[in-house]
């Protein structure tokens, strides 16, 4: 089973966490606007795509995130590298020597001995431009979230500031693929940065994969403020120019702590107002703590129930073609 996912930092990786564990081949795609933190400084200084999202699903899709899981993770605290991570460090590094950002990501793939492939949706850089509903027109992925959250307009627009054309190995994946799985992460500058390429949405419409959407558990301050299920799904088909097959959305834990601390800072779980055969709820989410308590999809629960939706229902039809029956999917 042949299957790609689209997505950026840190909802994409916790999806392939689980999803590797499965007998699928995944095939990665990953957005190349990032402009935040060490990848923004090295982008910046060195001309190269920003590596910090592609070096996050890599780690992710190791056989065994052991020492050099950890190691291309690593974050300087101190000194003129600090706030840089090992991996993002090496990807340009391989960028530079090889000439090509597509091949160092082979090369870091070789190195970590990941299971499938992580592939930047484009071979050159890019950067977002976003029109708010103000007519305001923003540049920039890190620019578009802070006017997002001062204004708290809402997005009416996504595009690139220049075109730039699909990476024909991601052109290749769609279209051999047998699902597409969009998310989980930041809807406009994780997701939708991926289906403004320019080839994108033409190839999702051509490609005979089933279409999944996994939706945020929690709104995101800065990009959907106050947005329901039903404006989740509605940008991702508007930008992909169809219908999705399956909407996968989980109820965020239930602890009030936590749920009041995404309160304070604007953050409410999404609230569900669809009433869809496609839709499969459930509760796929768990709490981590990184700098401080968060809601995340569970990677072990959330590739579980796409797994067993691909595999438990998915028949062949004559012409080879994969056909899910729809009268069999329960949440």
């Amino acid at each position: 089973m042949k299957v790609v996912a689209v997505g950026g930092g840190t909802g994409l990786s916790t999806l392939l966490r689980g999803l590797k564990n499965y007998p699928c081949e995944i095939t990665a795609v990953v957005t190349i606007t990032d402009e935040g933190g060490s990848s923004g400084i090295l982008r910046e200084e060195l001309n190269v795509p920003p590596p910090g999202d592609i070096r996050n699903n890599l780690v992710a899709l190791a056989n065994s995130e052991n020492i050099l899981g950890a190691l291309f993770n690593y974050r300087f605290k101190d000194g003129s590298l600090s706030g840089h991570t090992v991996g993002n460090i090496i990807l340009a590094a391989l960028t530079k020597l090889t000439g090509s950002f597509a091949e160092a990501v082979a090369n870091a793939c070789d190195i970590l001995a990941i299971k499938g492939r992580v592939l930047p949706v484009s071979l050159k850089m890019a950067r977002l431009l976003a029109v708010f509903e103000d007519g305001k027109r923003i540049i920039g992925e890190t620019n578009i979230v802070e006017y997002a959250k001062k204004s708290n307009k809402k997005i009416s627009e996504l595009a690139l500031e220049e075109s730039v054309e699909i990476n024909p190995d991601v052109q290749k994946a769609l279209l051999e693929s047998d699902a597409i799985i969009f998310g989980p992460g930041s809807l406009y500058t994780s997701v939708i940065a991926n289906l403004v390429v320019d080839g994108f949405a033409k190839n999702v419409k051509e490609a005979r994969a089933v279409k999944i959407y996994v939706s945020n558990i929690m709104t995101q301050p800065g990009e959907t403020n106050g947005y329901t299920l039903s404006e989740h799904v509605k940008e991702v088909e508007r930008y992909i120019d169809s219908k999705l097959d399956y909407i996968i959305h989980s109820f965020p834990p239930n602890n009030p702590e936590v749920l009041q601390k995404y309160e304070l800072k604007g953050s409410h779980a999404v609230s569900v107002d669809l009433e869809d055969e496609r839709l499969i709820l459930g509760h796929f989410s768990s709490i981590v703590y990184e700098d401080d308590y968060r809601i995340r999809h569970d990677p072990i629960l959330l590739s579980e129930v796409i797994y067993k939706l691909l595999s438990t229902k998915a028949e062949k039809n004559f012409s080879g073609e994969t056909v899910i029956k729809q009268s069999e999917v329960t949440a």
